[in-house]
């Protein structure tokens, strides 16, 4: 288990303790909850009316530690619907369980949130894709939590999910339809990419030999989050859309002479395609129907 993080599984009474809490402070009744990846925090730049409350203020919460993510929970709305944002993510190398990862999910759920729209910042494995590609996740590779770590282990409380659901449509088809139509519409075809989302736990880049094999598996991107997000969002029941934004393409070549991935770079590439970037996710939930 990375770090010394106990894994609590947040049963229903314990995340309605922090849902009730936020429903005290707030009223807004969001319906729609976003998850900002690296570099992306300004897509709740597109939230209207926003209530803010920073992650240290709210009871249980946990706390960003990554440059790029700010670390507030948002309410509002965009486009007339109520939604909440997670201006920041939090990762299983940052020395959490993937239990306390995914717990904002679950809070989001008791909130009354139906649709989880997550975004990240990845690498670029499919050789066909270029950096600044937006790329529209239709399915992943959790090496996380194929080893073992995963955010549904421990006593499953049958108020939030089965115990052993299926993840198999995860990512909502009329969900990636609308987001491609949206992209068309947006005159961003060109650079819009559908593919698989591999999660490895970080925080180090991948090897060489690692990309190689990982692209062999059937990946397109790959990053360190949002999976565990997306698994916990199936098991309460919502409704699932996930953007990768691919800020840099992966070194497969051990002698390449091809600058190395870092950080700084993916920040970057993020800042470049912000605009694009809130730009179909504002008007994917113009579409979306409800209410």
């Amino acid at each position: 288990m990375a770090g010394s993080e106990e894994v609590v599984p947040f049963d229903y009474d314990s995340v309605k303790e922090v849902a009730d809490y936020l429903l005290t402070i707030t009223d807004v009744r969001p319906k729609i909850g976003i998850i900002c990846g690296s570099g992306l925090g300004d897509l709740a730049n597109q939230v209207e009316n926003a209530v803010e409350f920073e992650y240290s203020k709210i009871p249980k919460f946990p706390v960003s530690t990554v440059v790029g993510h700010a670390g507030k929970l948002i309410f509002g709305t965009i486009s007339g619907k109520s939604v909440v944002c997670m201006k920041g993510r939090f990762h299983y190398y940052e020395g959490y369980s993937p239990q306390k990862i995914t717990m904002p999910v679950r809070v989001m759920k008791l909130l009354g949130v139906e649709i989880l729209i997550v975004t990240n910042a990845a690498g670029g494995l499919n050789q066909n894709y270029k950096t600044g590609d937006i790329m529209i996740i239709n399915d992943h590779i959790s090496i996380v939590g194929m080893s073992g770590i995963h955010p549904l282990i421990g006593p499953n409380d049958d108020k939030f999910g089965t115990r052993f659901p299926s993840i198999t449509s995860a990512y909502n088809k009329e969900f990636r339809k609308l987001a491609m139509d949206t992209c068309k519409e947006l005159d961003m075809e060109d650079y819009t990419q559908t593919g698989v989302y591999l999660h490895l736990s970080g925080p180090s880049y991948e090897t060489a030999a690692e990309c190689r094999m990982l692209r062999a598996w059937g990946s397109d991107a790959v990053g360190m989050s949002t999976a565990p997000e997306v698994v916990v969002a199936v098991h309460c029941g919502m409704k699932v859309l996930g953007l990768s934004l691919i800020t840099n393409m992966v070194v497969m070549d051990i002698d390449t002479e091809d600058v190395e991935p870092n950080h700084e770079e993916v920040l970057e590439t993020s800042k470049r395609r912000a605009q694009d970037m809130q730009q179909i996710v504002k008007k994917v939930i113009t579409k979306m129907n409800i209410s």
